[in-house]
Order: C-alpha cells, then sequence, then structure tokens
C-alpha cells in the first residue's frame, strides 16, 4: 500500500504542524499520496479500506485539520465539490478539463507568490493568488465527436 519511509515521513510532517499523529490522519494523507485533487468521499473510500469504522464525518475532520495546518491544499472548482491536494507552499495553479473534470497542476511561469498583483488590493496584505484555468484536456479532445 504505501512505502514505510512515506508512513514516516507523514508522522513527522503531522509533529511539525503541531497535530498528534493518529491513525486517521495518516490515512487520510496515504490516500492522497501521489494522487491529488481528491474529493472527501473519494478519500473516505480510500481510508475505509484501511480503516473500516472510520465515519465520512472523521474523515471530514481530518482533512479540515490537515488543511488548516498547512498539509493539504483545499480547492474549488466552480461545478465541482472540494478537493484536496498535498502539494502545498508552492505558487502553482489548476488547469480543469470541461469535459471529464480532470484536475492538473500547472507551475505559475511568473514567480514568487502571489504572483498576481491587482491594480489596488483595497488594503489588503495579498499571500496568494489562485487561478483556475478551463478547457479540454487532451483525453476528451481527441475522443470523436458523438
Amino acid at each position: 500500500m504505501e512505502a514505510h519511509g512515506m508512513a514516516t515521513d507523514d508522522a513527522e510532517r503531522l509533529r511539525a504542524a503541531g497535530l498528534k499523529v493518529t491513525a486517521p490522519r495518516k490515512a487520510v494523507l496515504a490516500a492522497l499520496g501521489g494522487q491529488g485533487h481528491l474529493d472527501a468521499d473519494t478519500v473516505f473510500e480510500r481510508v475505509r479500506g484501511e480503516l473500516p469504522t472510520t465515519s465520512l464525518q472523521a474523515v471530514y475532520g481530518v482533512l479540515a485539520a490537515l488543511t488548516g495546518a498547512g498539509l493539504l491544499r483545499r480547492i474549488e472548482p466552480a461545478g465541482s465539490p472540494a478537493l484536496y491536494e498535498r502539494r502545498t507552499g508552492d505558487n502553482h495553479h489548476h488547469l480543469v478539463c470541461t469535459k471529464c473534470h480532470t484536475v492538473a497542476d500547472v507551475d505559475c511561469v511568473v514567480g514568487q507568490p502571489p504572483c498576481l498583483e491587482p491594480a489596488d488590493t483595497g488594503g489588503f496584505a495579498i499571500h496568494t493568488a489562485e487561478v483556475t484555468f478551463w478547457g479540454l484536456c487532451e483525453s476528451c479532445r481527441s475522443e470523436p465527436a458523438a
């Protein structure tokens, strides 16, 4: 399922973020392993395989705690449930397919966060810019027209 090293790294990440190391937190991080952009239901299904007595509500609580601690990033593309990913702390944006709803990461080419600056900040100290590009993924573009 997961390499022992990843489990150790996840425990260290939890401790470094000031969180207790618990089986549900480790299971959620493992569920989001190299495959980000998952909704809570998908994470729950993956966690339930390892922790059969867990509940969807418990998974939501863990997702909120991990997001609050900066270990996960939550994105909310229009028309989609909230999605979670482990890629945090960098300046990346997202590509979303309008047909199959695949989500992919795209690096910001401008540089350091927030990478986009509004003409008027209205007094805000901007720290993040979130951009979502919409279009058709390669698979959907290559499908024959119906």
